[in-house]
């Protein structure tokens, strides 16, 4: 705040400056100069020190102060924009011959940073994702950090690195790919996913009994996460048209060649998955390998000497 009324005072100093030379030297070029540093004082202290100094500070939700702030700075720079031009070219025809040239030749050079700059805009709107939200955007997965004026930050999940966790990189994504690429938003309106793991057993074990282990361990560690979801489901119901989901975790039995296999599927919270799946699979092995009648199947080679 001391650094934003540092640049206010500065403002003010640099227009009464111009208001001074204007008074002594009567100049068409300072009276433009005067308005605009004018302009641009009391903008910055409506928009940086009462909207954002005062009033955002007041906003307890970090992400809501955070959208205002954001609002407000695009809306300051836009303000300035249109009344820059409109200071410094006074001809109405003039005017509008400036602006079709300008955004046309704007517009084709620099389509991306326009394309960028409405898909800012538009995620801001429209909250196709948030500061906070796990997302998969044109092929990179991460955690939304900042979503700027022309590109959304991302803390990089997956690449070398399984189970969706954090790599450690920041991904830098241009916001117009909001516009045209498919977004995988896994934390918007709930905050759960299923999960799968496979589990091979050989055909001489009792398969009926390793089954039913499996299932009553999975059910009981993922009692919570099942009833969070319910509840989620519950209340996404509300907002889209939605099935009703089965959230209670299911066994599915096929056979392969080599052996039985079991497919596991349970929700958990999305930034728990690879911890529920650790767990899981744990308690399924101690289990399962408690019990002299089931064995986990491998695959093996058998080599026979003539």
């Amino acid at each position: 705040m001391v650094k934003k009324i540092f640049t206010f005072l500065l403002l003010v100093l640099v227009s009464a400056g111009i208001f001074v030379f204007q008074e002594l030297y009567s100049n068409r070029n300072l009276g433009q100069w005067l308005t605009t540093f004018i302009t641009l004082t009391l903008l910055y202290f409506v928009f940086k020190i009462l909207l954002e100094g005062l009033l955002v500070r007041r906003i307890q939700d970090s992400k809501s102060r955070y959208k205002f702030r954001k609002t407000f700075s695009l809306l300051y720079i836009l303000i300035f924009s249109i009344v820059l031009i409109r200071v410094w070219i006074e001809d109405p025809q003039s005017l509008l011959v400036a602006y079709g040239l300008v955004g046309a030749g704007t517009a084709i050079a620099l389509q991306d940073v326009f394309k960028n700059f409405v898909g800012g805009f538009t995620l801001l709107a429209s909250s196709t994702y948030r500061v906070g939200d796990r997302i998969e955007i044109d092929g990179t997965f991460g955690d939304v950090i900042d979503i700027g004026l022309f590109y959304t930050t991302l803390l990089e999940l997956r690449q070398w690195v399984d189970g969706d966790q954090a790599t450690g990189r920041l991904s830098i994504v241009p916001n117009g790919k909001a516009l045209s690429a498919h977004i995988h938003n896994y934390t918007k309106d709930h905050h759960f996913i299923w999960d799968e793991l496979a589990i091979p057993i050989t055909y001489d074990s009792d398969w009926q009994k390793a089954m039913k282990i499996i299932n009553d361990a999975v059910t009981e560690h993922t009692k919570e996460d099942t009833e969070r979801a319910e509840r989620n489901i519950t209340h996404i119901g509300e907002k889209y048209y939605l099935s009703r989901r089965n959230t209670q975790p299911n066994v599915f039995v096929s056979m392969t060649d080599n052996w039985i296999e079991f497919h596991v599927r349970y929700v958990t919270d999305v930034r728990n998955r690879r911890l529920t799946h650790n767990e899981i699979t744990q308690l399924i092995l101690k289990a399962v390998l408690a019990e002299k009648d089931i064995t986990i199947a491998s695959e093996t080679l058998t080599v026979t000497k003539q």
